[in-house]
Parts: C-alpha cells; sequence; structure tokens
C-alpha cells in the first residue's frame, strides 16, 4: 500500500572517480575588478628604472677613496716610522737627557734648539777608536718666523770644557761623551740645548741608498788626497790621482756621499780647512733632509720609513720628528753661520782661538740682529751668518 507522500525528498550520495574538478581563476583580469567575494586581486608593480650616479657623486665618492687611502697610508708610514724612533731613544742614556734644557712647549710653534753631533770612526780614517765628534752644529727653529739657523761649530775651536779646563770643543765628546758636549755647547754659546742627536756618518751610506740616493750642490770644483782608493791594485792606487767632484749640482749614491764627507784636503783650493770639511758633511745631513721629506721617499714610507733612523740616536720623539719636518718645509728664510777665530798653536796643538765675533754670530742666531758675513781679512776661520743656502766665505 503506498504510503503518504513525505514532505523531503530522499538523495542517494556516491563518490565520483577522479579528480574534483576546482573552480580556475581567470587568465587575467582588468585592475580594479573584484573577485566574488569582494576582495580586490594582487597586482604586480612595474619596476623603477635604475637611476645613474651622476658625475659629480661619482667625483665625489673617488675623493672619499683617495682621502681614505692616504689615511691609511699615512698611519702605516707614522708606525713604521715610530718603531724606527723607539729604537733611536733608546740609543740615547739617561744622563744624555738629563743634560738637556726641558721643553714641554710644541715644535710646531716654539723656538727649539737642537745639538747635531756627527761622527766618522771608520778605518779609513784612522781613528776607529778616537770618539771625537767629527761635526757640532746646533740648528734653531723659529717657526714663528718661518726660519731655520744652522750655527757650524768648528771642532778644533778652543773653549772651556765643564770640569776640564780649556780644550778643543770635540774633546768634549771623548771625554764625556753627548752629556759633556751638550754642557760644552751651552756653556760657550748661551743657547739652551733642548734636543740632540748623533749621527754616524759611516752608517749614512746605507741610509743614502736606501731613499734613492740625494743630490749635493758642489760650491767648488775637488780633487782630494788619495784616499779609500777604489782599485785593488797597489800600482793603480798609486797612479790614481784623487776623488774629483765637479762644481754645481749632482747626484750622488751613499758610497760617493760618505767620500764626500770624508775630504780632508782639496789639492784644488790649498785655503781649504776642517771647517770646509765640517760644512760638507752638513750638505750630506741637509740633501738627505731634503730628500726624506720629498715625495718619492714618503711614497716608500710604510716598508721603509723604520730604516731612515737607524744611523741616529736621538731624545726626540716620532711626533716632534714630524713636527720638525713641518717647520723645515714652511721655512721661508734658512740662515748659514759659523763661530771661529784665529788659528793659532797650543802645546804643539793646533787649535782656533774664539774672537769676541762669536758673540755677535749668536745674536744673528737667534734673531736678536741681521746677520753678517765673516769680517773682510779674517781669514777660513772667521765668524759670521749668511742667507740662502751659501757657503760661508765663498
Amino acid at each position: 500500500m503506498a504510503g503518504p507522500d513525505k514532505p523531503y525528498r530522499v538523495y542517494k550520495s556516491g563518490r565520483t572517480l577522479g579528480r574534483v574538478p576546482l573552480r580556475s581563476k581567470p587568465a587575467s583580469r582588468q585592475r580594479g575588478t573584484r573577485d566574488g567575494d569582494g576582495r580586490k586581486p594582487e597586482t604586480t608593480r612595474p619596476k623603477r628604472p635604475r637611476t645613474r650616479w651622476g658625475w659629480g657623486r661619482r667625483i665625489a665618492v673617488g675623493l672619499a677613496v683617495v682621502v681614505l687611502l692616504v689615511l691609511v697610508w699615512a698611519l702605516l708610514s707614522f708606525l713604521s716610522f715610530r718603531g724606527g724612533v723607539a729604537k733611536a731613544n733608546k740609543r740615547v742614556g739617561a744622563a744624555t737627557k738629563a743634560a738637556l734644557n726641558n721643553q714641554d712647549s710644541l715644535l710646531l710653534s716654539n723656538p727649539s734648539d737642537i745639538l747635531l753631533l756627527g761622527t766618522d770612526h771608520a778605518n779609513s780614517d784612522a781613528r776607529t777608536n778616537d770618539q771625537h765628534s767629527d761635526s757640532i752644529m746646533v740648528v734653531r727653529t723659529d717657526p714663528s718666523h718661518h726660519r731655520i739657523a744652522y750655527l757650524s761649530i768648528p771642532r778644533d775651536l778652543r773653549v772651556e770644557i765643564p770640569g776640564h779646563g780649556e780644550s778643543k770643543i770635540n774633546s768634549a765628546f771623548q771625554i764625556g761623551g753627548p752629556p759633556l758636549a751638550i754642557r760644552a755647547v751651552r756653556h760657550f754659546t748661551g743657547l739652551p740645548i733642548n734636543h740632540v742627536v748623533a749621527v754616524d756618518f759611516s752608517s749614512f751610506q746605507q741610509l743614502i741608498d736606501d731613499v734613492g740616493g740625494i743630490t749635493v750642490d758642489v760650491p767648488a770644483s775637488i780633487l782630494s788626497n788619495r784616499f779609500d782608493c777604489p782599485y785593488a791594485s797597489a800600482a793603480r792606487c798609486q797612479r790614481w790621482p784623487g776623488w774629483r767632484f765637479r762644481k754645481g749640482p749632482q747626484h750622488m749614491d751613499g758610497h760617493r756621499a760618505l767620500i764626500y764627507s770624508r775630504i780632508r784636503e782639496n789639492r784644488l783650493s790649498p785655503a781649504e780647512s776642517d771647517v770646509t770639511r765640517a760644512e760638507r758633511q752638513q750638505h750630506i745631513v741637509q740633501a738627505t733632509l731634503r730628500k726624506l721629506a720629498s715625495f718619492s721617499t714618503l711614497v716608500k714610507a710604510p716598508f721603509d720609513a723604520g730604516k731612515y733612523v737607524r744611523p741616529i740616536a736621538t731624545d726626540l720623539s716620532a711626533w716632534q720628528l714630524v713636527q720638525l719636518g713641518w717647520v723645515y718645509e714652511r721655512a721661508g728664510r734658512v740662515l748659514h753661520c759659523r763661530l771661529g777665530g784665529s788659528p793659532s798653536s797650543v802645546g804643539g796643538e793646533s787649535v782656533i782661538v774664539p774672537t769676541q765675533e762669536n758673540i755677535a754670530v749668536v745674536h744673528m742666531v737667534t734673531g736678536q740682529s741681521a746677520p753678517q758675513p765673516p769680517p773682510p781679512g779674517s781669514g777660513p776661520y772667521g765668524p759670521g751668518c749668511v742667507v740662502g743656502n751659501r757657503s760661508i766665505g765663498r
């Protein structure tokens, strides 16, 4: 019997074989249209075009890189230089430092008096164990007036050696080393000695070779006496006339510069003396200082700066030497002065007896009076000053 109609219908469910079809997204949508659920579809943003650097920005970046490299190079150079100076400082004894006049102010802005002692004890000089100072010079810097004065003191000048009576001034170094040499120079000149630099000329040869040689302006032609013959044969050395140097600027390597500084006799000018030899040594020192401050030397500084101070012993720190280099570069006026007197003999020893003109020369060095050359007729040892790079008496 058929039942009454049900208010619902019955469906049989079943599983359809295969993948259930999914609703696929449209291949492309118009910008601004919405999905059926009302959300705005994601859109791909266009890539921004690359902006190229202009020349102004490129130059600025390039300059910044160059400045950075220069700073790094300067730092490496200073560290190498400081290491070498630290070793040079250790070669100065406590007694030498105690003999100096203390200076706490900057060398960049205050006058300083530096005693330079040059020694040369090579076998060829026949004085290997003789500790005399062959070259004595006071360098006075005056940064406020852009001025440097070189005061040369003849080694045979007879002065009072504190505690030892009168003798040649170079004997002070032999008796009491740098401390007594400092006191003797200060006692005679009245100048405060703030710093000291002792230079071994026999070691200068390697330094000059390290910096690529130096240029020296030779004041007059030279034909030396026979010493340090460059030939192995004795017969050849007998025929060899001696070392020759022409007048004018010439480039010298370490060996030739050392020969130039050791010449005691110029057969082309018999009037030359030990004073002239000391001047030649000063030419070598000053030419080396100029080369040390040159661009070619600074380029190699990070690798070689420590070697540049091997021939010296000094109390000056690395920072003080840098200040001196700056003062040297800025100096617009250079003064070359010399103490002197009359040649004489005391106890069979040749000496130079100082004259009153030496007091005036010290005033010229300190800037208290105008520089004047040696008085006419004062001879080869006459005291005086000249302006510029000229040699006294030429």
